[in-house]
């Protein structure tokens, strides 16, 4: 067995004067390598023959079909647009193998990059006829072909096959996740949405006096309860989660009704939960 000599420290007890102290101290030993992974080096081959496949597909069909095309229009525009017809299927290739655990997603993406791939075919086959003949542009076309099939063929090996249920359950797992992260820039909306709503509120009574007619202060619930007579125009809506504080009310729902009673207007819930944050952190 073939072992590897490593040198590590450790703490042991040391003892000077009757004193026990656990000090540093380094030690060697020889620990067993595992096996070499053929499965594993295979797949490195395979990948870098890959990838330099790709590179050298990506630079040939961007040659030929540059050149075709720069007969029309200049070369640095005609071999920019050249790039994209590989780029196109390499794309869908890649987003292939990230959506292998979503196969509806996997299989538009696949059919995306064929339909890609038969165009940039297509065009290296028209440059190679128009430049040398049938036979060069069936040849020069073949290498796109060949570059994309082996791609094809080492993503398929390496994609975990999965059961209609396993993609079932996955596809609802991503759903909840895309839920909760759709949830941040929804709820960042709905509160920028309600402050400015506020602060048109505010300014309309500004301008207009308070936007409610009946200061006898009842809830709108008819329980009778009513709140002190204030300055509703200059009241700001902390000022009333704040003498609300100070009144005793503790409960979320309280707070809002109470603020509400007193400005004259419904009361952000975001604003409301904010205000107490801090209230409760100064308490």
């Amino acid at each position: 067995m073939k072992t590897r000599r490593i040198t590590r420290e450790r703490l042991v007890p040391h003892t000077l004067d009757g004193k026990t102290r656990m000090v540093p101290d380094e030690e060697t030993i020889d620990i067993p390598l595992p096996p070499r992974d053929w499965d594993q080096i295979g797949i490195n081959v395979v990948t870098g023959i890959v990838t330099l496949a790709l590179l050298g597909c990506m630079a040939f069909s961007t040659a030929s079909i540059g050149d075709l095309l720069s007969r029309v229009t200049p070369a640095p525009a005609a071999y920019g647009a050249a790039a994209l017809f590989d780029l196109a299927w390499i794309g869908c290739s890649i987003i292939e193998w990230l959506a292998r655990y979503t196969p509806d997603r996997a299989n538009k993406a696949r059919a995306g990059g064929y339909v890609a791939l038969a165009v940039a075919m297509g065009a290296v086959a028209v440059h190679g006829w128009i430049a040398g003949g049938i036979a060069t542009g069936l040849v020069g076309a073949a290498a796109s072909g060949l570059a994309k099939g082996l791609w094809a063929i080492a993503l398929d090996y390496q994609a975990a096959p999965l059961s209609k249920r396993d993609a079932a359950f996955f596809e609802q797992e991503l759903s909840e996740a895309a839920v909760e992260l759709a949830r941040i820039p929804v709820r960042r909306r709905v509160t920028r949405a309600r402050a400015l709503a506020e602060g048109e509120q505010r300014t309309l009574e500004a301008e207009n006096g308070s936007a409610d007619p009946d200061q006898s202060g009842q809830s709108a619930s008819g329980s009778g309860s009513s709140a002190p007579d204030v300055d509703r125009k200059s009241l700001t809506t902390k000022e009333a989660v704040r003498i609300a504080w100070d009144d005793g009310i503790r409960e979320r729902d309280g707070v809002i009704h109470d603020a509400a009673q007193r400005l004259g207007r419904p009361v952000s819930p975001d604003s409301v939960d904010r205000y107490l944050r801090d209230l409760r952190r100064g308490a």
